[in-house]
């Protein structure tokens, strides 16, 4: 496979994250089948037009599906709200299209289980977009975790937190519409759970308090008119894993300060693990039993060593950065149509993640502990 032609829905923040990753992945990881841009569609007629002139698109749409029946097109990428997603993915892996979306992947468990039968149906791979957990030293903080460098795991803290929503000015928009599932815990929250099921493994059960700190915002900017809000601003969630330790993990868009505090801290017997993505280039690890006087915290420093950041750069300490994490989530996902390991997480994974925010409001709502099934 040479050569394979991409579609991308929608042409916000994510959209042109995966038209630059698309871009990137064939260039930086040789080998690879090289994507190219078939078409780009959104429902806006400008934001189309200036999207596939500027990323290089040879068509441009308002209606998706016309990428979903182009014959020319293989991969879809969907990046629109979750709402959305069911009708597009199911489309796509009924024309046999593999599919890229977005995270999270459906409003609840029982669509993101009705778009993963489909998917598994048509025979079609998946790639949903955790980009995050692409990170090479993520990949290593699993590696030493599965090789016991930190010892039995006692204990795991993890947060997403941002600042976008704290100003109860910030005016009611698609991710308040309780129709597309939860707030704040599905927006940020499915990327902690994730990063934990990444390193830890499965949730077996949990108890949680989602809470709406700001009760109404502006329906559009500047107005006097509000609109209730519906949905949580700020998710804590109290967890067991399969493995036998507990944890804490917290979604959180009021984090005033905040701009992409993804981090975690995880404890074992024998050390422990501390990471934020607002230094995603850096691992802390602390390795219990040293000389008391010189105990403390090694940064670790992201560097050719640690795959595949030398795809990017030859020279430790130079860094890699966001749309980077994309293109090697782009490159997997290319290299698993082609034959190669899935790598994913795909829309199983995403459909699993999706049951933990599922648990988490049943906890919430009913004051209870919820086990996943």
């Amino acid at each position: 496979m040479d050569q394979i032609g991409v579609g991308i829905i929608g042409t916000g923040f994510m959209g042109r994250a995966h038209a630059l990753a698309y871009g990137a992945a064939a260039s930086t990881f040789p080998g690879l089948p090289r994507p190219k841009l078939v078409a780009i569609a959104d429902i806006v007629p400008d934001a189309a037009r200036a999207a596939a002139e500027q990323f290089g698109f040879a068509q441009w749409h308002t209606d998706w599906r016309r990428i979903v029946e182009d014959p020319s097109i293989g991969i879809v990428s969907i990046t629109t709200p979750n709402l959305l997603h069911h009708d597009m993915a199911v489309a796509a892996a009924r024309a046999g299209k593999h599919i890229h979306c977005e995270k999270p992947l459906a409003q609840d468990a029982v669509v993101a289980r009705a778009m993963m039968q489909a998917a598994e149906a048509a025979g079609v791979k998946t790639q949903v977009g955790f980009n995050y957990l692409k990170n090479p030293v993520l990949k290593l903080a699993r590696e030493m975790i599965a090789d016991s460098e930190l010892g039995e795991i006692t204990g795991f803290r993890g947060i997403h937190a941002e600042d976008f929503m704290a100003s109860p000015q910030v005016p009611w928009g698609w991710r308040l519409d309780p129709a597309g599932g939860t707030g704040a815990l599905a927006d940020l929250g499915s990327h902690i759970i994730a990063l934990a099921r990444f390193l830890l493994g499965p949730i077996e059960r949990l108890t949680a308090d989602l809470e709406t700190v700001v009760k109404d915002r502006p329906v559009a900017a500047g107005s006097g008119e509000r609109r209730k809000v519906e949905v949580d601003d700020i998710a804590r969630l109290t967890v067991r894993f399969a493995r036998g330790c507990g944890g804490t993990l917290e979604a959180n868009w009021m984090a005033t300060g905040r701009k992409m505090h993804l981090a975690f801290e995880v404890s074992g017997t024998k050390g422990g693990l501390v990471f934020s993505q607002e230094r995603f280039n850096e691992l802390q690890w602390y390795r219990a039993g040293d000389d008391p006087r010189l105990s403390g915290f090694t940064r670790i420093e992201a560097g050719p060593q640690h795959p595949p950041y030398r795809h990017f750069c030859i020279a430790p300490g130079h860094q890699i950065g966001f749309n980077d994490l994309k293109t090697i989530e782009v490159a997997e996902f290319l290299d698993c149509i082609a034959g190669g390991p899935a790598c994913g997480p795909d829309f199983r994974e995403a459909w699993e993640v999706q049951k933990v925010i599922d648990a988490a409001v049943a906890a919430s709502h009913g004051r209870s502990w919820q086990t996943i099934d």
